[in-house]
């Protein structure tokens, strides 16, 4: 990894725009931290909905079939800008979940720093992440206990090793990106719009439900 370039008084005017625009559209620093929690029913309504409105019988079939008691979500969701990549994991017989993903510490002036050099992260759940109404992409694969234990400890590890973030070497889609290569997912090319990097590992992987780790 090498240092970017020293930018010229063009990029700090061009920062300058970018921070009074963001300005404008992100919420508040208290709304921020409001959102810093384990999500409820209510976040996980639109993942389940789909499960909720076949009949019963098949809902029981995907369940013996392709679901494990455990599962990780790939998911993606709109922002001010570019839009945000993270992961929802827990237990499925479980309403609350836990969330995990790469964003600058702090609001406006982190996200525009962070362009330009790496400032420092956050990696639990930010302002949007619960809201289903922000929702982009999603690919949700299932484990079994033993396989869950091992990933949902590599996330928390992952979250207390990066410790800062940058737009274009260390983001959102690398952080998740990095959890799915764990997991033995096809991983596409990491720095796209995280929509399209959501879409992309789900086609890649033929839409796999159940995943399966190999032997440590």
């Amino acid at each position: 990894m090498t240092d970017k370039p020293d930018r010229s008084g063009s990029c700090i005017l061009a920062g300058l725009a970018l921070a009074a625009m963001i300005a404008c559209t992100l919420p508040s620093a208290s709304a921020h931290e409001a959102n810093k929690r384990v999500a409820d029913a209510n976040a996980l309504a639109t993942s389940d909905s789909a499960s909720r409105g076949a009949p019963q019988s098949a809902r029981r079939s995907v369940a013996r079939t392709e679901k494990g008691p455990y599962y990780v979500d790939f998911r993606a969701r709109t922002a001010a800008s570019w839009g945000h990549a993270f992961v929802w994991y827990g237990k499925t017989s479980e309403r609350a979940v836990e969330v995990a993903g790469l964003t600058p510490a702090g609001d406006t002036w982190a996200y525009v720093l962070g362009h330009l050099t790496w400032v420092p992260s956050e990696t639990g759940a930010s302002y949007g992440d619960l809201d289903p109404d922000y929702l982009t992409a999603s690919y949700r694969v299932y484990l079994n206990e033993a396989d869950a234990k091992r990933v949902f400890a590599y996330i928390k590890k992952l979250q207390a090793s990066s410790p800062v973030w940058n737009a274009e070497t260390t983001n959102c889609t690398g952080f998740i990106g990095d959890i799915a290569e764990y997991m033995g997912l096809k991983v596409p090319y990491r720095w796209q719009r995280p929509e399209n990097f959501v879409n992309s590992l789900k086609d890649m992987n033929g839409g796999r439900q159940l995943v399966r780790l190999t032997s440590e």
